[in-house]
């Protein structure tokens, strides 16, 4: 704003000018009107004891000392609140620091806003259209101004912008909607799992017990189990036992084999057959050259089958028969020769119940049982199973208790995981829930600047010069923005605002961790507007959002314009 050094001052012809649309002297605002109608004489409005004849007012002359004398020229200027402070010799404070009565000079600018000017911009031969549209500011023509009326074609293109910016508003408003439904959707969907996991966890604890349970009985069945007579022969039983199992085994996986090779020949001769007629029936006049090199390929296969049939060995089908015959006495191997071998010394405790009648085993069982346990507890009976080794039961029993131990850990950290989700703060109703983990770009310069929702900031350098993290997500804040309104809608406003702040990211070289503040504005789409460094490895982003439209910030800009425009 351009502002001459020196005003001349105006001559007494415009003291106590009137305003033309009444009785109210030159520049007072419409809240201040009955401080000046209708009276035979003027007292100053915040000190009433000092009064003043009507031709006092706007004579020039700062005679009342809240400069409510005259609302209509600069005189005052020097305690202007909108002017910046100057020293002010003789006064309380050396300076201008004094509140005028006035906030400035009222221009009507019918057609559009009224709005109070400066005092100092008053009268000092510069149009002030962005707050004066009607020029009376400058109704006294210094330096031969004249600055015209244009409120009509600056409230038209300025309602036609308010009204863009409304309905743009009320699709952002619409589209936040949007977001706090998906948001909710998305929260009941971490409710739904937290109480599917506590069932879970339920079941799998009761499970668990249960298992825990079998597991001890099993051991102590182990410990006390009797070993029957028939068949068991000490260690060398077991063993034998071992080895007749690992041979059937291996006699039913020959069995298979045997099958597959049997079905493999076949399909191969049937091949060789089919290659065979084909090389006799085919017309070698007729040039196709991948029939021919598929002809020589069958001819060198089977000239190398040929010679191979006197090197390879192959297997007597009557050798084979044989193997899979089942053992016996008179093929293989003779079991019961192995299986009859005496027990060891201590198989006699083991084995006692078996030499007792059915009545008294059935008695006694238990008691007998307890013994053992009690004399392999404390190391007066050996176990007896193999030493290092445990039964296939008890292996088992421990196996299944591991198993659900590994999945009772794997469902408390998911739901320790989703608890902690749901006591995250994600905003006002949530709504960055919708968000987390979109991103958004803008490129500036040599850079790409990126924000993702809720996890980090970035830039990334155009030239290949790598990454740099600019901060990781840290919380959810809220602060006063104090920005200037913008035409294209890309502003922040003035008010609270929400604050999104990322923290711990690259060490700055000779300086501390980036970190990043992102500002939110309201817009209809979720755009990165500007990028800048605050200070040093502190940067502030600007981004607009449908989820920072909320819906007592629309009523409030409504209402403001609304006001503005009576």
């Amino acid at each position: 704003m351009q502002h001459p050094s020196s005003v001349a001052l105006l001559s007494a012809i415009y003291a106590f000018t009137l305003a033309a649309a009444g009785s109210l002297p030159r520049g007072v605002g419409p809240e201040f009107a009955a401080h000046y109608e209708g009276k035979e004489s003027f007292s100053c409005i915040t000190n009433t004891a000092i009064k003043l004849s009507l031709n006092q007012i706007n004579d020039n002359s700062c005679d009342c000392p809240d400069g409510s004398d005259e609302p209509g020229t600069a005189a005052c200027a020097n305690i202007d609140p909108l002017s910046p402070e100057q020293p002010l010799a003789g006064s309380a404070s050396g300076t201008t620091n004094t509140t005028n009565a006035l906030p400035g000079f009222w221009c009507a600018n019918e057609g559009h806003i009224g709005m109070y000017v400066p005092f100092s911009y008053v009268n000092d031969g510069v149009c002030d259209y962005d707050i004066c549209c009607d020029g009376t500011e400058e109704y006294g023509g210094v330096g031969g101004v004249k600055c015209e009326n244009r409120c009509v074609e600056i409230g038209k293109e300025y309602r036609r912008l308010e009204e863009e910016k409304r309905k743009n508003m009320e699709k952002a408003s619409k589209q936040r909607d949007v977001l706090v439904k998906e948001a909710q959707s998305l929260r009941q969907q971490v409710e739904a799992k937290v109480v599917d996991l506590k069932k879970e966890i339920a079941n799998l604890e009761a499970k668990r017990e249960e298992l825990a349970k079998r597991h001890r009985e099993v051991e102590q069945e182990e410990k006390g189990k009797v070993v029957r007579g028939e068949g068991s022969g000490g260690k060398l039983g077991v063993l034998v036992g071992l080895a007749k199992t690992r041979v059937n085994e291996l006699r039913d996986t020959l069995n298979n084999i045997v099958d597959q090779r049997d079905a493999l020949k076949d399909r191969v001769s049937e091949l060789e057959e089919l290659l065979t007629k084909f090389k006799s029936e085919y017309n070698p006049n007729f040039n196709d050259e991948g029939v021919k090199s598929a002809i020589r390929s069958f001819e060198d296969y089977s000239a190398r089958v040929e010679s191979e049939k006197g090197q390879r060995q192959d297997v007597n089908d009557a050798d084979l028969l044989s193997v899979l015959r089942e053992d016996s006495e008179s093929n293989g191997v003779n079991w019961k020769e192995f299986e009859e071998v005496d027990g060891s010394d201590t198989d006699i405790i083991y084995n006692f119940e078996a030499y007792l009648p059915e009545l008294a085993r059935s008695l006694l069982h238990g008691t007998l049982d307890s013994l053992r346990v009690w004399l392999v507890t404390n190391g007066l009976l050996a176990d007896n199973t193999a030493p290092g080794q445990e039964s296939t039961l008890v292996r088992a029993a421990r196996e299944a208790l591991a198993d659900a131990d590994r999945d009772l850990e794997k469902k408390a950290k998911a739901l320790e995981s989703e608890q902690t989700d749901l006591d995250k703060d994600y905003g006002p109703e949530g709504i960055f829930r919708a968000l987390k983990g979109k991103c958004i770009s803008l490129d500036a310069g040599e850079y790409t600047y990126e924000h993702c929702w809720l996890d980090k900031t970035m830039q990334k350098s155009k030239k290949g010069h790598g990454h740099s993290s600019m901060g990781f997500f840290n919380r959810v804040d809220r602060d006063i923005a104090d920005d200037e309104e913008r035409l294209d809608g890309k502003s922040l406003g003035k008010g609270e605002r929400i604050v999104l702040r990322y923290e711990d990211g690259q060490q700055c070289w000779n300086g501390p961790k980036r970190r990043t503040d992102v500002w939110l504005g309201c817009s209809e789409t979720e755009e990165l507007w500007r990028v800048s460094e605050s200070e040093k490895c502190v940067y502030k982003m600007e981004v607009g959002t449908p989820a920072a439209c909320d819906f007592q910030d629309v009523a409030a800009r409504q209402a403001f314009r609304g006001k503005d425009e009576l």
